[in-house]
């Protein structure tokens, strides 16, 4: 730890390895507590963080494993993962459908959901901290009545929204007072990716696993100038994510010329 005399700050300088440490402590936590929603020991959970980290893979690698025997015997499926947008009907719907006991329901970048009034507050009755939660739908829907979907009923199932969006970042005040109301009632998990070398260094962790190239016939030397590549360009890509580490793949098999592909395809003009 060093101190900025200039500024009279305390400014906490990470190795890259201190870096990576607080990474896969945090994403450590997310299988911890995505476990802890399929037993039903925890209601709710908010994850953020950027795009293109595996937010959304550590959640569902957990549901699978799950939910194995369940596919084995044939039987339904607990889980939903919901990308996309939804209308508070939609989500009431969809709440009714996971209302039994240890199901969950994913909300993967459905941040229509977390921007609409209506629906905040759905949701709020959905995670309530009280015994009971039981929903209402106080207005005429043939679509409900289509679905044979009851104009009110008790949710006991789990939810998880996984949000590229910061809900202290949020501007808006009326929205902001139903998102600290809908945080109180879920564990919030910021993975701490804030910064461009934070997300480079997740990169580089997932790389080591081997699990990043798996389906592609890359030699390590190869995966190596990829990560390499990315690492000199890094402030001229597009974004830094493992989608992009994956893209820049694909262009090693398409032309030995992958590089000068790069840089007319994933990289910001200047």
């Amino acid at each position: 730890m060093q101190t900025n005399k200039k500024d009279s700050k305390t400014i906490n300088f990470e190795t890259d390895q201190q870096v990576m440490d607080r990474i896969a402590t945090r994403f450590d936590i997310l299988h911890d507590m995505t476990k802890a929603v399929i037993a039903g020991d925890v209601r709710a959970m908010i994850v953020t963080g950027p795009p293109g980290v595996g937010k959304s893979y550590g959640v569902e690698k957990e549901l699978d494993k799950a939910s194995m025997m369940d596919n084995i015997a044939g039987r339904p499926i607990k889980y939903e993962v919901v990308k996309g947008a939804m209308t508070a009907l939609g989500l009431y719907a969809t709440l009714y459908r996971h209302a039994d006991a240890n199901h969950v329901l994913v909300f993967d970048d459905c941040d229509s959901v977390l921007m609409d009034e209506l629906s905040l507050n759905i949701l709020k009755a959905a995670l309530d901290s009280g015994k009971k939660r039981v929903l209402h739908w106080n207005a005429d829907s043939n679509k409900l009545r289509s679905e044979g979907i009851p104009d009110k009923f008790e949710f006991k199932g789990g939810v998880i929204f996984i949000t590229n969006v910061k809900f202290e970042n949020v501007r808006s005040r009326k929205l902001q007072d139903h998102l600290e109301a809908l945080q109180s009632r879920c564990h919030y998990l910021d993975l701490t990716l804030d910064t461009m070398r934070d997300k480079f260094l997740r990169i580089k962790q997932i790389v080591a696993t081997g699990e990043l190239f798996n389906d592609y016939d890359l030699s390590k030397e190869m995966e190596g100038e990829v990560i390499a590549f990315m690492d000199t360009v890094k402030d001229k890509l597009r974004e830094v994510s493992l989608r992009m580490a994956l893209k820049i793949a694909d262009l090693t098999k398409v032309s030995p010329n992958w590089k000068q592909l790069a840089e007319n395809t994933v990289m910001r003009r200047r």
